[in-house]
C-alpha cells in the first residue's frame, strides 16, 4: 500500500512537473515569438522613418532669389533639390536654370544638368552641359563656379565661347559679372587659346 501511494504521489508530481515545464516552455516560445515580432516591427518602423527622413530631404520645383546691395538680382530654379545631410546649407540640384539680372544691363542666363547651391551666400556651382547666354554670346563648358558676392563666374572644362563672328576654345574663362571684363586662358603656358573666325 505504501508503495502504491508513493508511486501515485510520484506520478502526480511527475505529471504536474511535466505540465509546468510544458507550460513554461510554451510560454517561453510565445515570448520569444512575441519578442521577434516586436523586433521586426521596430526594425520596419526604423526603416520607414529613415525613408521618410531621406524622402523629406528631396524637394521638387525648387526656386531661390537673391539681391545684392548694388541692385543686381539672381534667380535660380531647378526641377529637384536634395539637401546635403552633412552640410545642410548646401542643396544639390538637377536640371538647373538661373538668371542674373544686372542693374543697367541685360540678363545673363545659365543652364546645366546639375548644381550645388549655398543658401547662405548664394554661391552656385553648375556642372555638366553648362550653357551661359548673354547678349549675342554663348559659352559652353562642363563646370561653372559663380559667386554673387565676388560678381565672378569661372567657366572651365571644355570651354567654347561663340559670338556672331567667331568661335573660341580655352581651358578657362573668367568673367566679372559687374564690369563685364573677361579673362581667357589655358592651364599650360605652351598651349594657346584657339580662335576661329566664322566669316
Amino acid at each position: 500500500m505504501k508503495r502504491k501511494t508513493i508511486l501515485g504521489i510520484f506520478l502526480i508530481i511527475f505529471f504536474f512537473s511535466f505540465l509546468f515545464l510544458f507550460y513554461i516552455t510554451t510560454d517561453e516560445k510565445k515570448l520569444i515569438e512575441k519578442k521577434t515580432k516586436i523586433e521586426l516591427v521596430e526594425k520596419e518602423n526604423i526603416e520607414i522613418s529613415k525613408e521618410q527622413i531621406e524622402g523629406s530631404n528631396i524637394m521638387e520645383d525648387v526656386s531661390y532669389s537673391a539681391k545684392d546691395i548694388q541692385g543686381n538680382e539672381y534667380y535660380l530654379k531647378a526641377n529637384e533639390g536634395i539637401i546635403d545631410q552633412n552640410e545642410n546649407n548646401y542643396i544639390f540640384l538637377k536640371s538647373v536654370k538661373a538668371i542674373i539680372k544686372l542693374k543697367n544691363y541685360k540678363f545673363i542666363e545659365i543652364s546645366s544638368d546639375f548644381g550645388k547651391y549655398n543658401i547662405n551666400n548664394y554661391d552656385t556651382i553648375f556642372s555638366k552641359n553648362v550653357i551661359i547666354t548673354y547678349l549675342d554670346n554663348n559659352i559652353t563648358g562642363d563646370y561653372l563656379d559663380f559667386s554673387l558676392d565676388k560678381n565672378l563666374m569661372i567657366i572651365s572644362k571644355g570651354v567654347i565661347l561663340e559670338t556672331n563672328t567667331s568661335s573660341l576654345k580655352a581651358d578657362v574663362i573668367e568673367m566679372n559679372v559687374e564690369t563685364k571684363n573677361i579673362k581667357i586662358f589655358m592651364y599650360e603656358e605652351d598651349k594657346k587659346v584657339n580662335i576661329k573666325s566664322l566669316n
